[in-house]
This record gives structure tokens, sequence and C-alpha cells, in this order.
């Protein structure tokens, strides 16, 4: 158990290493093995839903080895509540997005299935780590896979997509070491201890005005894989221009790398800079949701609009997260769940469309509910997912974001209220203009409808979305401890409200406790060797 999550890590780079033993000729027993990895990655990955404690130690399943002792750097993983559901939904999302590939990728494909199990090592890398260095490892490794997939496999403006794609990370990257060595720096100047180590981190008390200046360097670099504005400007190229594989990826699982790395890092290591940047953080999450959902609403281009409501959906995220209050934080975190599970549906059904018409211009299509109609069933789902109706994953985020969010200021509720009004708006006139009304197009009278394979691939997209939206609480529950031990360190207010209503014991009630204690087992029966006798019935002998 001390190795599980290593094994889980290393299964899709063990399937990559694999790959490059197999003739790039073979090209169906390249996505065989690809596929067969991905699906065992998932496999082994779901235990960790029933064997992680919810109320347990705050990281789990940790795994520590030495790896650059000069320098206090080590092989630490381990996982939270948050880390937990997060590699469950890479994993899924992994092997989704391979299985999608298999008729869509017809060059290359040697090379193409490689990067993406290389690209999904990085992603669980980075959710397992606690060591910041090897974060920073996992973190640099996701680049170059996404880059490749995107130059490579994309369409007209690869090059130029995956080229703002890699600098604007790359850029942010930068910045977020230097406050990374900052930290590091720091923490041995008053501790006498070079460490990576986020789990002292989390519980050291940085200076005030080390923090204001580490938020703003991680900003740089979480921001910009949220995306949030203005630093979203190479999110919409990139999805326009990826392979339906690379959007899936880069929406349901990339994206929230940014988000987690607020929670993971800025949150908890940062409390007093994370207060004082409220504002700034509120103000530029509104302006992502408003803008976000306007310039959606104006989109001829099918991916192009649904890479717009991620602006504004994870500014949703956003706006929960530093409301700092658990309802947001719990809010925010399902919400990430939500949008990797619709948004990521939603790039699959348009990569359908495209294998078959190879145009994503929203005015060639309409009345595809016609000859569609299971396609037309499954993205009427995943649009209602994506709006938050009730009895589906995107209302109770939704739900616990508005509530934290009103809790923590009536105006910045409303503001989110109307990205949820026009999040409903861009999404229903996107799916009236292509399923509804008379097919006047003749190229789209003959389109087949899903295959048995595409369908397999909405399946575990459409059960969770309807799980989550009827019974969310296993997904709450194993959140409660991870947003409380974030919430107490960044509110103050909520954590003094804690020990009020949870006060430490007294010497005195623990000694109390403890003779009650030895009281009660001295009336147990017992062997000559000190184990406890079975429950004495009349004439049992005691002796």
């Amino acid at each position: 158990m001390n190795h599980y999550l290593s094994i889980i890590l290393f299964t899709p780079l063990a399937g990559a290493l694999l790959l490059l033993l197999v003739n790039k000729q073979n090209e169906n027993a390249i996505r065989w093995i690809a596929n067969v990895t991905a699906f065992i990655g998932f496999v082994i990955s779901v235990p960790l839903w029933f064997w992680y404690e919810p109320h347990g130690a705050q990281f789990q399943f940790q795994d520590r080895l030495p790896w650059i002792p000069s320098i206090g750097a080590d092989y630490f993983i381990g996982i939270d509540g948050l880390s937990t559901l997060l590699i469950l939904l890479t994993t899924m999302m992994g092997f989704i997005a391979i299985l999608s590939s298999w008729n869509a990728i017809t060059e290359r494909v040697k090379e193409y299935y490689i990067f993406l199990l290389v690209l999904q090592s990085g992603m669980l890398g980075a959710f397992m780590a606690l060591d910041f260095m090897l974060f920073f490892l996992f973190w640099e490794v996701m680049l170059v896979p996404m880059y490749f997939l995107i130059g490579i496999w994309g369409s007209a403006n690869r090059l130029y997509s995956a080229i703002k794609f890699f600098l604007y990370t790359l850029v942010g990257s930068v910045i977020m070491l230097l406050g990374i060595l900052a930290l590091y720096f720091a923490f041995h100047a008053q501790t006498g201890v070079y460490t990576f180590d986020i789990t002292q981190w989390q519980q050291f008390g940085f200076a005030t005005n080390l923090q204001w200046w580490v938020f703003l360097a991680f900003f740089c670099g979480f921001a910009v894989k949220v995306p949030m504005f203005p630093l979203h400007t190479w999110l919409p190229d990139a999805h326009t221009d990826a392979p339906t594989a690379g959007s899936v990826i880069l929406a349901a699982v990339m994206l929230k790398m940014g988000t987690y790395g607020f929670l993971r890092f800025s949150l908890p290591i940062l409390p007093e800079g994370t207060r004082a940047f409220v504002p700034m953080m509120v103000t530029l999450s509104i302006i992502g949701i408003v803008y976000g959902s306007l310039v959606a609403l104006a989109q001829k281009d099918w991916k192009r609009l649904v890479a717009y409501s991620s602006v504004a959906h994870m500014a949703m995220v956003m706006l929960g997260m530093f409301a700092l209050n658990p309802v947001g934080l719990t809010g925010a975190i399902i919400q990430q769940l939500n949008h990797g599970i619709s948004t990521g549906g939603l790039f699959l059904l348009v990569g359908v469309v495209y294998e078959r018409r190879h145009t994503r211009e929203i005015a060639e299509y309409g009345g595809l509910s016609k000859v569609m109609p299971v396609y037309a069933a499954i993205f009427l789902v995943m649009t209602m997912s994506s709006i938050g109706l009730p009895t589906l994953n995107g209302f109770i985020g939704e739900l616990l974001i508005l509530q934290g969010v009103f809790v923590a200021n009536k105006w910045w509720a409303a503001f989110a209220g109307s990205g949820v009004v026009l999040g409903a708006a861009y999404m229903l006139y996107l799916y009236q203009r292509t399923m509804f009304g008379k097919i006047e197009n003749p190229k789209n009278e003959r389109l087949l409808d899903l295959s048995h394979r595409e369908f397999a691939t909405f399946a575990p997209l459409l059960v969770l979305a309807v799980w989550m939206g009827i019974y969310p609480a296993p997904f709450l529950r194993r959140l409660e401890s991870s947003v409380q031990h974030i919430i107490m360190r960044v509110n103050p207010q909520y954590a003094a409200k804690y020990a009020e209503c949870n006060p430490a014991p007294t010497p005195d009630a623990i000694a109390a406790s403890t003779s009650a204690a030895a009281k009660f087992l001295s009336a147990i029966p017992c062997d000559v060797n000190g184990n406890p006798l079975p429950s004495s019935g009349a004439g049992q002998d005691r002796r």
C-alpha cells in the first residue's frame, strides 16, 4: 500500500515505454495497447474511492523516497479528498480521450498515443506531489506532450495555437518557480532546514510582505492555467485547433491544475496574501463570468463557443473559492468536477460531428436530431448538465457557489447569478441551431448516429452527471476534511468559531476521561495473559 499511488502514477508511463517497442506500422496493436493501458490505469485507481478515509489523516497513501538530498527535495506523494477526486477524474477522462481517438487519428499513431500516456502521468503526478519541486517537475512535463498534440495533430492554425499555449504557460511557470524559491529560502532562514515539503510549508507562518509577492508569483502560474481573465486568450485558440482528445483532456483535467494550485498552495501556504488579494481575484472572476458568457454568445465556431464557456465556468469556480468560506470552497471543488464531466462531454460531441463533416461552423448544421437521435439525446443531457439543471451534476456545484458567495457579498452573488442565466442562453442557443429545424444542408441528411464505441465514451459521463445531481453526498463527504484544513488556514474567523465550538479538552477532563476508561477496563475479566475474556454467562469460569 505504501507504493499504491506510484503504481497508479507510472502505469501510463509504462504503457508509453511499451509502445516504443512496437513497430509503428502495426497501428491496431498500438491502439489496443494504449487503450488497455489507459483502462488498467483507471481500474487500479478506482479503489481510491473506497480506501480513502474522509476523516482520517490529512494526506494518505504517502510514499516518500530521497530524490535530491543536497537541496532537500524528495519523491514525496500522497492524497487528500481533493486530489482523490481529481485523480479519479484524470484516469477516467484519460481513458475516454484515448478511446475516442480510435478512428480520428490516422497519421503518426504511435507518437500520438505515447504523448497522451506521458501527459496522463504528468497530470497524475501534479495531483499527487507533496514536494513542491516534484510538483513543478510534473507541471512542466505536461507542457511538452500537449504542445505536440496541438502542433502535430491539430487543425489549420495548430502551430500558432501550440506556440501560444506553450509560451503563456511557460512564462507563468518561470515566475511561479521564483515564488517557490522565495519560500524555500525564507523557510530555511527561519528554521535552518532546506525542504520543499508542502505539508511543512502549510503549517508555517511566512512573513506577510513575502506572502503578497509570492501570491502574485503563484497567480501568474496558476491563473494562466485556469485560465482567468485577462490571461485566457490562449485557451480558445488551443481548444479550436487541438484534436478532440486534446480538447477533452485540456478542458476536463488541465484547466483544473490552476484551481488545484490555488487550493493546494496559495490558500493554505499564503493565507494573509490570499486575503489581501481577494478584491482583485473577485473582480477578475466576475469579469471572466460576464465576458466569457457574452463572447460565447457571439461565436460561430462550435468548439470556440464551448471554449469560451469554459472561461465563464472556471471564473465561477474562482469566485466561489475566493468567497473564503466552507460552502463556497466546497462548491468550487464540486464545480471543477462538474465542468470536467460536462465540458469534456461537449468537446467529445463536437469531435463526433467533426469526424463526419470536417467542419465546426454552427451554420453548417441544423436538424441533426432527425438523423442522429441518440447523439441529440446525449447532447441534450450534457447541455443541461452545463447549464446546471436540477437533478444533474451542474446544479449542486452552482448552488453551493451561489450560497457561499451570497454569504460573502450579495453583489458578488448577483454577478454570479447573471453568469448562470447567460450560460443557459448560449448553450440553449447552440442546441437550437444545431439540433432543431429543417435539414437544409444535404450533407447532413445521411450522417450516421453514434457507434457502440462512441456511445461507450459517453456512458460514464452520463452516469456521473445523474449520480452527482441526485446524490452528491459521497463526493461532499470526501471533501469535508480537505476543505476544513484550507479554511482553518485562510479564514481566521472560521478558525476561531471552530475552536469555540470544539474546545480543546482541559487537563482535568483528560484525567477524568482516563480515570473512567481505567475503571471500565478494570471491570472487564481477563485471562492470565491479560487478554479480555468473552462476556460472562452463568457459571463461567473467570480464573
